[in-house]
């Protein structure tokens, strides 16, 4: 197998090798390099590559089986995706910011909906962080009250909250 006929049968199945990979690693860098070691692979059996029925599903066996080769080396397992790391630094596009603060708007106003026993519920247990026994004994309702209040004041708010969010989607 020459140059041309490499290009016209192994090139086109690049982008599904990578798909494979990047599905399996869930790390771009990974996903990158393993496409590249197996186009190398295919690159070096090209003699041989007419003896098999199908080059596509010999390059996605050598994508998957060099996928799980990686998952399964200790490197693999105490590696950091550099990648990911940047994606949670805390950096926040300004197309992101104005979602997030409308977001908030909203919530806010939301929350500012809430009867004021549930209010005090949430601030309490969901912004305080105060646990159910400690919102007892401040607010003098039984753990069981609580429980109850919490989870009505959250299912409202998340009901108005959703339809204002697909009203404004609409």
């Amino acid at each position: 197998m020459e140059l041309q006929e490499f290009k016209t049968k192994v090139l086109p199945v690049k982008d599904r090798l990578y798909r494979i990979a990047l599905n399996m690693l869930r790390s771009v860098v990974e996903a990158e390099d393993t496409l590249q070691d197996v186009m190398v692979k295919l690159w070096d059996k090209r003699q041989r590559l007419d003896e098999y029925r199908s080059v596509e599903a010999l390059a996605v066996t050598i994508t998957k089986n060099m996928c799980l080769d990686k998952l399964k080396s200790k490197k693999h397992k105490n590696q950091l995706d550099v990648q990911e790391m940047e994606l949670d630094s805390g950096f926040v596009t300004p197309y992101r910011k104005v979602e997030l603060e409308d977001s908030m708007s909203v919530m806010n106003e939301v929350f500012e909906g809430l009867p004021d026993q549930q209010r005090l519920l949430i601030t309490l247990r969901d912004i305080e962080g105060f646990s159910y026994e400690e919102i007892s004994d401040q607010t003098g309702l039984e753990i069981n009250n609580i429980r109850v209040g919490l989870s009505r004041a959250r299912k409202k708010a998340r009901e108005v909250y959703m339809k204002i969010e697909d009203y404004e989607l609409r």
